[in-house]
């Protein structure tokens, strides 16, 4: 595809890029903590504990949280290109 549609739950922790967002000024967490924390969040997605969105929109890291965790449409070349690889090998 020339585009695909996204949305995530970001976990940032101190080695992130930028270890700061919306819901932290200094984010201090591990790596290892940050896993955690996303495998929890999967466990209760998977059992349906709670949806995706909402919990993006409380959880995520990312702005997108506004818009529980949609980034929208992009091409390639717009996000990080390991988030891109694996985006645009998703299957629907």
């Amino acid at each position: 595809p020339k585009q695909v549609r996204c949305r995530h739950l970001l976990v940032k922790h101190s080695g992130s890029r930028r270890p700061a967002s919306w819901r932290s000024p200094s984010i201090t967490r591990s790596k290892e903590e940050a896993l955690d924390i996303l495998r929890e969040y999967r466990r209760r997605i998977v059992d349906g504990e709670v949806e995706f969105g909402a919990l993006a929109a409380t959880e995520s890291d990312c702005g997108s949280a506004q818009k529980q965790g949609d980034l929208g449409f992009f091409g390639p070349g717009e996000m990080q290109k390991a988030f891109e690889d694996a985006a645009f090998a998703l299957q629907v």
